[in-house]
């Protein structure tokens, strides 16, 4: 799994989304995806965690007329004719090498660094940033442990996906009875950026779309989830370009009927 990359000069736009949370009762966005993923004009794009709402193992491709299969047929056509880079998310952490070989992506670590035209990115999705959050980092500890997948993994697909939805139900109780949202920590996402030695860091994760200055000259970008049905419709992408005074970053905020 990738963890740096040096940009080749001819990326002059590369385009960052997170959070899509696609899912078969999500028509709407899921359609608004698919029109942006065919006619992007980035060089490459980075899908930086919870591009699904659930993956409980990529043996759900194995149905050939399946949700997941259809949306990895979307990904290897739109990796076809750029590269693209996703990145496993809170949701999506079992995206695997069946997975990667289906749709033609390239899996990526977080964190991620990526140097473009001179300057250092720090990707990730920003759950591990969230340190305050308590019980959700050990939750994080305990199902990103290779024992506790390998367990998962070996338990039957309908099992798998009942499991998923129980713990998808514990969490909304939980938001409901404990609303306080928690954001990324700044020492830590600065630490991060410092490990790294990079100046920008973009994440996902917090729902909470901006741009903070958390440094005399490091920014942190939040990215936008995505949800069409929502009342105004969510759905943005971070696209960084090339100027001829550095790097341009700006938000495109992206209508049900045009993605482009």
């Amino acid at each position: 799994m990738l963890s740096e990359l040096r940009a080749p000069e001819h990326w002059t736009r590369v385009d960052f989304i997170s959070d899509l949370h696609l899912q078969t009762g999500d028509r709407s966005t899921h359609d608004a995806w698919t029109r942006y993923m065919q006619h992007t004009s980035a060089h490459a794009l980075f899908v930086l965690g919870d591009l699904f709402e659930v993956w409980v193992g990529d043996d759900c491709l194995d149905d050939p007329d399946s949700f997941e299969a259809h949306c990895v047929d979307i990904l290897r056509k739109t990796s076809a004719r750029l590269p693209v880079y996703v990145m496993q998310g809170n949701r999506d952490f079992l995206l695997g090498p069946q997975f990667a070989h289906r749709s033609g992506v390239a899996l990526i670590s977080d964190p991620f660094t990526l140097s473009l035209t001179g300057e250092r990115v720090l990707l990730t999705h920003g759950d591990s940033l969230c340190v305050d959050d308590v019980d959700y980092q050990a939750f994080r500890r305990r199902v990103r442990a290779p024992q506790w997948q390998q367990d998962f993994l070996s338990k039957p697909l309908t099992q798998r996906l009942a499991i998923a939805a129980g713990l998808r139900s514990q969490s909304e109780d939980k938001k409901k009875s404990h609303p306080r949202w928690v954001d990324v920590d700044t020492p830590t996402a600065l630490q991060a950026l410092s490990t790294a030695h990079a100046t920008t860091l973009v994440h996902g994760h917090t729902h909470q779309p901006a741009t903070h200055a958390i440094g005399a000259d490091t920014t942190r970008h939040v990215l936008s989830d995505w949800c069409m049905q929502a009342n105004p419709f969510r759905a943005e992408v971070l696209r960084i370009q090339s100027a001829p005074n550095g790097l341009n970053r700006q938000y495109l905020r992206l209508a049900p009927e045009a993605c482009h």
